[in-house]
């Protein structure tokens, strides 16, 4: 009998906790995220605001909940780019290899060699903030790690028995990379999404509350915490519940991708 995934429970648990909360605030929020109330200033947490009021007197609840779904939309976003143009890169270079395959991956690697954090922060330099930007350079800058993860994937694959049946049974690449391979190769592609989609909140996190990230007339989790960072003492809740939204969303898909690895018999 299989002994209960403890982390993919509890991973999921939270991830859907707090999809709920950002499903949430795209349809609802208590106030309007940008209305300001002289009589609110500074209030702290209570029935009316339940996450307390800023220094200009909006409700906290009201713009973390429309915070966490741009942050949540931003991340997905970066993934989808960066996961759909690197599947198709490190598929073609692993099932064809040759020359190609080889300067495509020194182009990866030097992409890698360099946090992309700081060449996004390069990229929005020159680009300017803003929503759309903050997602193309990430998710550009997200495809080598992908590509590299599927090539190896691929290489693995590529020489199994069952995909040598299929060429001798004049199956076309496609439908061997489609249909034979990808399927097989899934549960690690997941994996690798679970990581990504944490390194996609982390960076944009980090890039707005350093104020080169989206503008900051977008709602983000970051940007609130670069709003909050004057009154980290005096208005402790401005700071806490953004920075644990940001924990709590990381940390559901952390484990859920723990838990995938744990059912792969990545841990005993």
């Amino acid at each position: 009998m299989r002994r209960k995934n403890w982390y993919l429970t509890i991973g999921g648990a939270l991830s859907a906790c707090m999809l709920a909360f950002t499903a949430v605030g795209l349809v609802w929020t208590p106030y309007p995220p940008t209305a300001m109330s002289a009589a609110d200033r500074n209030a702290p947490p209570c029935a009316a605001h339940p996450f307390g009021c800023d220094s200009l007197g909006r409700d906290v609840l009201s713009r973390t909940l429309e915070g966490a779904g741009s942050t949540l939309a931003i991340a997905l976003a970066v993934l989808a780019v960066g996961a759909v143009c690197g599947l198709a890169v490190g598929a073609l270079c692993g099932w064809y290899g040759g020359p190609a395959d080889a300067l495509v991956m020194r182009l990866c690697d030097a992409v890698a060699a360099f946090p992309s954090v700081l060449l996004a922060l390069v990229v929005l330099a020159l680009t300017g903030p803003g929503k759309y930007n903050v997602i193309g350079a990430l998710g550009v800058l997200f495809i080598p790690s992908f590509a590299r993860l599927t090539r190896g994937e691929f290489l693995k694959y590529r020489d199994r028995d069952f995909v040598k049946s299929a060429r001798l049974m004049g199956v076309g690449d496609l439908r061997i990379v489609f249909v034979h391979i990808l399927p097989n190769i899934w549960p690690t592609l997941l994996s690798g999404l679970t990581i990504g989609f944490n390194n996609a909140v982390l960076a944009e996190a980090s890039m707005s509350y350093l104020g080169i990230g989206v503008s900051p007339t977008e709602p983000s989790l970051g940007y609130m915490l670069k709003d909050a960072q004057g009154v980290l003492f005096t208005l402790p809740w401005c700071t806490a519940f953004p920075a644990l939204a940001v924990i709590l969303l990381i940390l559901g898909v952390g484990l859920v991708g723990e838990g995938i690895r744990e059912r792969m018999g990545g841990t005993s």
